[in-house]
C-alpha cells in the first residue's frame, strides 16, 4: 500500500496547531501561538484568514516539508450546519458556511477554509473536514425539551469521541459500529455522550447550554434561576453569555480555568476546591448514568478521555458512581491531530467514503419547532 502524505490544520482561539503525517505517524508537529495584541488587530475571527494561512506556509517552508507530496489537507471542521458524522470534502456551500458561521463564530471555522485554500496550491492534495462539533446523530425524541420555543441540539466534542470509541473498539477487535458505550469527554467543555452501534443518539449540548459545569462552563443551570438573574437588570445579554460559558465552572468559583491549579489545591487539603471539584465529579456521574438509561443498560463500556480524565480523584469518584453500569475505560487527554489526520489517511486508503456537504447529509428537525 502507497504511503500517505497529510497535513493537518486545526485552528483554536489563541493558537493554530499544524502536523504533517507519514501515514499514522507524526514526521512534523507544531503550535504556533498568536499574541493577542496581534489578534486585537482583527476586526472578527475571519479576519484572521490570510494572517493564519501565511504563519503556516512560513512553518512548513522553515521545517522543508516537501509540499508536492502531500495527498490530503485536513482541516478542523467548524460550525457549520448540523450534519452526520464522517469525513467531508470541502465544496463551495461549506465553505460559504465555514465564512457566514451559520452557527456561530469560532476560530475553527477557519481549519477548513485554510486547508482548501492551501490544497488547491499543492499539486497532489484534496481538502477535508472531519467530525466537526455540530455531528448530529440524534434521535428525534432526544430534541423535545417540554416547550417548542425550544429544543435540543447537538454540539459535542464529536472528533475525540469518535477517535476514542474507535480505539477502544480495535482493542477488542472489534468495530465501533458493534458496540454501545459511553463516552465522557472532560475538558474545557465537558460532553457525556450514548453511543448505540456507531451514532451518537444523545448528549448534553457541551458548547453553552446543558450537561456537568466545566473549568469554564456552567452547564445546566436552574432555570428558573437564571430567568430572574436575566431580568434582574445588573446583566446584558452578552454579559449572561459570557457568565454561562467562559466565565462559569471553575472560573466563576475560583478565578481560574485550571483544572490542575484546582487539583493540586485539592490535594493539598483545601476544603472548597475539593468540594468543587467533588461536584464537577458528581455530576460527570450522573450524566453517565442518564446515558446508561438512554442505552436501556445496555452498555459495553463507559470511556473518560480528555484533559481532567489525568485527575485520579475525578476519575475514582466518577468510577465509584457508574462502575456497576460497565467497565470504566480511560484514554487521558485528547489528540485532535492524530484523529484529522486518521480520518484522511482512511478516505485516501478507501477504508470509508468521502461525504459530500448539502442537504443529504444534513439534520433537519423542523418539525419539532413551533
Amino acid at each position: 500500500m502507497a504511503d500517505k502524505k497529510i497535513l493537518v490544520i486545526n485552528p483554536g482561539s489563541t493558537s493554530t496547531k499544524i502536523a504533517v503525517y507519514l501515514n499514522t505517524r507524526a514526521i512534523f508537529l507544531k503550535s504556533i501561538r498568536h499574541p493577542m495584541e496581534q489578534l486585537r488587530k482583527f476586526k472578527n475571527v475571519g479576519d484572521q484568514y490570510e494572517y493564519r494561512k501565511a504563519i503556516i506556509l512560513k512553518e512548513l517552508d522553515h521545517a522543508e516539508i516537501e509540499t508536492s507530496t502531500i495527498d490530503a489537507v485536513v482541516g478542523r471542521g467548524g460550525l457549520v450546519r448540523p450534519i452526520k458524522s464522517g469525513v467531508y470534502s470541502i465544496n463551495e456551500q461549506l465553505k460559504e458556511d465555514l465564512k457566514k458561521g451559520v452557527l456561530g463564530e469560532h476560530a475553527s471555522n477557519l481549519g477548513g477554509l485554510i486547508a482548501d485554500d492551501i490544497a488547491h496550491s499543492f499539486p497532489n492534495a484534496k481538502a477535508y473536514i472531519a467530525d466537526p462539533v455540530v455531528v448530529d446523530e440524534l434521535e428525534d425524541v432526544a430534541r423535545i425539551t417540554g416547550h417548542p420555543k425550544f429544543q435540543r441540539y447537538s454540539i459535542f466534542h464529536a472528533l475525540n469521541h469518535k477517535a476514542v470509541g474507535r480505539s477502544y473498539a480495535r482493542l477488542l477487535n472489534k468495530t465501533y459500529e458493534d458496540l454501545n458505550l459511553i463516552i465522557a469527554h472532560l475538558g474545557g467543555g465537558i460532553s457525556v455522550g450514548a453511543h448505540k452501534k456507531g451514532r451518537v443518539i444523545d448528549v448534553n449540548q457541551a458548547l453553552d447550554g446543558e450537561g456537568p459545569f466545566s473549568p469554564e462552563r456552567t452547564g445546566t443551570l436552574p432555570a428558573g434561576a437564571l430567568a430572574k438573574l436575566c431580568f434582574s437588570g445588573e446583566y446584558t445579554e452578552d454579559q449572561i453569555k459570557k457568565l454561562i460559558t467562559g466565565e462559569g465552572g471553575l472560573v466563576a468559583y475560583f478565578g481560574t480555568n485550571n483544572a490542575y491549579e484546582i487539583e493540586m489545591m485539592a490535594a493539598e487539603g483545601d476544603d472548597k476546591a475539593k468540594m468543587i471539584q467533588d461536584a464537577m465529579a458528581y455530576q460527570i456521574g450522573k450524566a453517565i448514568g442518564c446515558m446508561a438509561s438512554v442505552l436501556s443498560g445496555e452498555v459495553d463500556a463507559i470511556i473518560l478521555t480528555g484533559g481532567i480524565a489525568n485527575n485520579p480523584m475525578i476519575v475514582e469518584y466518577v468510577k465509584k458512581m457508574v462502575s456497576f453500569i460497565a467497565p470504566v475505560v480511560i484514554y487521558p487527554g485528547e489528540d485532535e491531530m492524530h484523529a484529522l489526520a486518521m480520518n484522511g489517511l482512511r478516505v485516501l486508503r478507501g477504508e470509508v467514503a468521502c461525504k459530500i456537504y448539502d442537504e443529504s447529509n444534513m439534520v433537519s428537525f423542523s418539525w419539532c419547532r413551533e
